[in-house]
């Protein structure tokens, strides 16, 4: 029988390069001390990588610049992961992916139910905000980063273009995922949300 070494070993190369690993993702193996072991010396031995403190990858390679860094949006849903928390992606963040914004966020910010903390990945860092749950509507979905962006942009930020640009950049299922999440949104928001969801108006709610 394999050692529970080699089997967390087969699951991340079954993942392949670039994948993001927490001890959580591996607990059917075994015990949380002896997955902690596992993974400390997988990484000492150089067969993965420690990223974080509980956080490791098996990162990918590039010919000429060798090891390449992690993404960090899959650093902190691994770190969300691991501690049960919600994540919700934050409005600077969500209007530069939906190409509102060309402006790039300089810090990683992500809310969360979980505590305000700030996780260092070498030069980099994540910063988790706890926020009120009704903020973390529709997290991490295609709703919670349209209803990310609306909130950065704000009540006048919701013009035509606006609208019409999230709706040609998502998919529908993404858009049924939208009309889905509108009642949880600010009462503000609601129109432009069944807007983009191409949904009836008359279904906002007072």
């Amino acid at each position: 029988m394999k050692s529970i070494q080699d089997q967390i070993l087969a699951r991340i190369h079954g993942r392949g390069r670039g994948g993001i690993h927490v001890p959580a993702d591996f607990l059917d193996l075994g015990s949380r001390a002896a997955v902690d072991q596992a993974l400390a010396r997988l990484a000492k031995t150089g067969r993965i990588r420690r990223i974080t403190r509980g956080v490791y990858d098996f990162p990918k390679r590039q010919p000429k610049l060798g090891m390449l860094s992690p993404s960090l949006a899959l650093v902190a849903a691994a770190i969300a992961r691991s501690t049960g928390s919600q994540l919700q992606i934050s409005g600077a963040q969500a209007a530069n992916r939906l190409g509102l914004s060309s402006q790039v966020p300089v810090r990683s910010v992500y809310l969360t139910d979980g505590p305000t903390r700030t996780i260092q990945v070498g030069s980099r860092a994540i910063d988790f905000r706890h926020t009120a749950p009704r903020t973390l509507t529709g997290a991490g979905t295609a709703a919670g980063l349209v209803i990310q962006a609306l909130r950065h942009l704000g009540r006048g930020g919701g013009t035509p273009d606006v609208v019409a640009k999230i709706r040609s950049t998502l998919q529908e299922d993404d858009r049924k995922v939208v009309a889905k999440h509108v009642s949880g949104a600010p009462a503000w928001m609601r129109p432009l949300l069944l807007q983009i969801a191409d949904e009836p108006t008359a279904q906002v709610a007072a």
